[in-house]
């Protein structure tokens, strides 16, 4: 009876031995190695691709079965290696620097006597520096991360060769920029069993880099199949580390590989021949009925092969035949489709001619009422040339009436302010600078006129200014400049209107008195500033410019002597112009060298005795 106080394994391998034991389970392959040929092959891919050479450096310990990633892992060596990892205390940066005194003592020894266990000396130690990375700007990270990656990337393929063949059996595509390039999978079943029943192939690989013009041979292996390595079902289940330029093989039970590191050795699969096997008892094994009918299978697939080549033959034949038929046929259902194509095309044509036809005719006719529009304008440009020259000899001659009419203008402008001051004279007062009389009656100059001088009367004042508003009011019509603030002439008691202010909403508070008697001092004072005001506009439309406001009759003054201010003699009065003005003197009276008179009666110019309203008249009698 056995023991049970040992450890209980199973078929599996597991360790039940503690419950905090993990359950490591193994994946085998179903293809034994003899039965492994070249029709399982699916796919080929590369992992950790390096086109230089390992670094060549002293191992850290001895190479032995245990250093495989698939050695067999009992429970009780499962158990050895978890008591044998113990926990490690963290070390802090003081332990990382080189401890070593010149008589090769630590700076700080342990203490025999203290119960904490002695942590191991550790030489050597050194930080890895990562303040290039952290500090350094983006764009150089990665430039580096680009130049490490451009280093390793490179463009790869690989073929396929058998033993006694020229050619590559299968070769495939090219997967760029990849440091671990999976190719697609392929079928090797349709070269025949000649190939698919082979164990034995050449594998070559070839790499280039972005700085490598040509490919260059990087692996070329011969291997047997036999000797491949079970990994797993699937390579995300195999988490070890994979050994530079690996090539794993996928076939239909699982993933394979071989490590190149580890020569095989043939010797090991044929069995010596003095070598006894080693019985482990009775192993169940196929019946030889099982293995005829596995025979007689084969036969059959062999001869539905040959059946199926057979065939192939005879439809090629019969195909070859019929050539001439099939060429027949396929002739005249290219000419159907040629003609269909023709008969499309013709029908677009069609469409397109009507359409450029219809788009001539819009041409046609915009062409005609453009040159309609043309023919016109060109007529109109003639008589518009026609015209030119007499409207050229009409503008001169209006030019000339309107420079003339405008002389005539300025000429009588200038009679009417010579009479407009001889009729109000302002004379200086004597031995008084800026100080001005209107027909012999003073007018001060301060801001307030009652207040200027002592003196001043108040009734003279307002006849002063009376007489100013009126010279203004005759100005204004004169000249065709309307004023802004219109006076009201009523000899002694004249007034003027603001028209503008928005603050008064009645007429009687927009009238302001040119007199002081009786009135508010400063509505009396505002009604002067608006006299000033009304001369500046005067003056200013005349291009003068006024020194000071306030000087009422010198502005004014100074306005007459530029508008009386000319060359030449002043021009006559024309008489007759205005009705009733000397009719007795007018009548029948003409000058000397020409016959115009001037008729009394309806004041016209007559020339010759002949007046033109008279000719006005026959003409009308006549009709």
């Amino acid at each position: 009876m056995p023991s049970t106080l040992g450890p209980k394994i199973d078929r599996h391998g597991v360790n039940n031995l503690t419950a905090d034991v993990k359950v490591f389970t193994r994946d085998r392959p179903w293809l034994l190695p003899s039965n492994r040929k070249l029709r399982h092959l699916r796919g080929i891919s590369l992992r950790n691709l390096t086109l230089s050479r390992p670094p060549s450096r002293s191992r850290g310990k001895t190479t032995d079965d245990e250093s495989l990633p698939n050695a067999f892992i009992s429970p009780t060596k499962l158990f050895a290696l978890r008591e044998s990892n113990r926990l490690e205390h963290s070390r802090s940066s003081n332990d990382l620097k080189s401890p070593s005194k010149p008589n090769g003592l630590s700076k700080e020894e342990p203490d025999p006597e203290s119960p904490a266990e002695f942590r191991p000396s550790i030489r050597n130690l050194r930080r890895r520096s990562t303040l290039n990375w952290s500090n350094a700007l983006p764009s150089i990270r990665q430039k580096k991360l680009e130049d490490v990656t451009g280093g390793r990337m490179a463009d790869s393929w690989f073929s396929l060769h058998c033993a006694d063949i020229s050619e590559p059996v299968h070769v495939s595509e090219v997967v760029d920029k990849a440091m671990n390039p999976s190719f697609r999978f392929f079928d090797l079943n349709t070269y025949g069993p000649s190939i698919t029943r082979r164990d034995e192939l050449t594998l070559k690989f070839w790499a280039r880099t972005q700085n490598m013009e040509d490919y260059i041979l990087l692996i070329e292996l011969q291997l047997h199949l036999r000797s491949l390595h079970f990994i797993g079902k699937t390579l995300e289940s195999f988490h070890h580390p994979l050994p530079q330029n690996c090539i794993i093989f996928h076939l239909p039970d699982g993933i394979y590989t071989s490590f190149t590191d580890l020569p095989w050795d043939e010797s090991a699969l044929i069995p010596a021949k003095n070598s006894k096997p080693h019985l482990q008892g009775a192993q169940p094994t196929s019946s030889f009925d099982a293995l005829m009918r596995l025979s007689n299978l084969d036969d059959c697939i062999q001869d539905a092969l040959s059946t199926r080549e057979k065939l192939a033959t005879h439809i090629k034949h019969l195909l070859s035949e019929q050539q001439q038929t099939f060429e027949t046929i396929n002739a005249a259902s290219q000419a159907r489709e040629n003609l269909a194509a023709t008969q499309r095309a013709l029908l677009t044509s069609r469409k397109a001619l009507i359409s450029a036809q219809t788009r001539r005719d819009d041409f046609q006719a915009g062409l005609q009422a453009r040159r309609a529009t043309i023919e016109s304008g060109t007529l109109s440009q003639e008589k518009a040339q026609s015209h030119l020259a007499t409207a050229r000899m009409e503008l001169s001659s209006c030019a000339f009436l309107h420079q003339n009419m405008a002389e005539e203008v300025a000429g009588q402008i200038r009679r009417i302010c010579e009479d407009v001051l001889s009729i109000y004279p302002i004379d200086p007062v004597s031995q008084k600078p800026l100080l001005f009389t209107i027909r012999k009656i003073p007018l001060p100059n301060a801001t307030s006129p009652s207040s200027s001088s002592s003196e001043s009367d108040p009734a003279a004042t307002a006849a002063a200014l009376s007489l100013v508003a009126h010279v203004v009011h005759l100005l204004s019509f004169y000249l065709s400049t309307p004023v802004p603030y219109p006076p009201t002439i009523h000899g002694s008691t004249s007034s003027i209107l603001d028209p503008i202010s928005t603050t008064l909403h009645s007429l009687p508070a927009r009238t302001f008195p040119l007199y002081q008697k009786g009135a508010v001092p400063f509505r009396f004072e505002y009604a002067v500033f608006l006299l000033n005001t009304d001369i500046e506009l005067l003056m200013s439309r005349q291009g003068l410019r006024m020194v000071d406001q306030r000087h009422t009759l010198p502005n004014l003054k100074y306005l007459l002597y530029v508008l009386t201010a000319g060359k030449g003699e002043l021009p006559m009065r024309k008489r007759g112009d205005v009705r009733g003005l000397g009719k007795e003197e007018l009548i029948g009276q003409r000058t000397e060298g020409d016959e115009t008179a001037v008729d009394g009666r309806n004041g016209s110019l007559r020339k010759g005795n002949y007046a033109v309203l008279d000719k006005k008249k026959e003409g009308e009698g006549q009709g």
